[in-house]
């Protein structure tokens, strides 16, 4: 029985990142903090430690550093006991910088498909 409801809460928790994912996708990126983040998540990104007013913001900034977007693609999602993984492929091209394809994976962990923990581990190709 407890393997039946694993599976269903699995399921539902792949439902929902897909979704988050979509939504990211979109340019719903505050949407989504509103909807799957806890008010009191902690977003662990080059060693800097955001609570999700300051995500907020930051993701506002850097959106509005962006000259020209090229696309994005979500590459593979992963689901556990709680926690999941999305591997994205981005193509950007910042103010007054190169063109650049980035690669990074989001490791989110949380219950019941509200995020309280999200971890990004970034890889920044040059694109000449």
């Amino acid at each position: 029985m407890l393997e039946i409801l694993t599976k269903i809460e699995s399921n539902e928790l792949k439902r929902k990142i897909e979704e988050l994912n979509q939504m990211i996708l979109t340019g719903k990126q505050m949407d989504a903090f509103e909807k799957y983040y806890h008010e009191d998540v902690v977003m662990r990104k080059t060693l800097i430690h955001l609570r999700l007013e300051n995500l907020k913001s930051k993701e506002l900034q850097a959106m509005q550093m962006i000259e020209a977007f090229h696309g994005a693609e979500v590459k593979s999602v992963a689901v556990g006991d709680n926690v999941t993984t999305s591997e994205w492929e981005m193509d950007v091209t910042y103010k007054g910088a190169s063109r650049m394809k980035m690669c990074q994976v989001a490791v989110q962990k949380g219950k019941m498909g509200i995020l309280t923990n999200v971890f990004i581990f970034k890889l920044i190709n040059n694109l000449k």
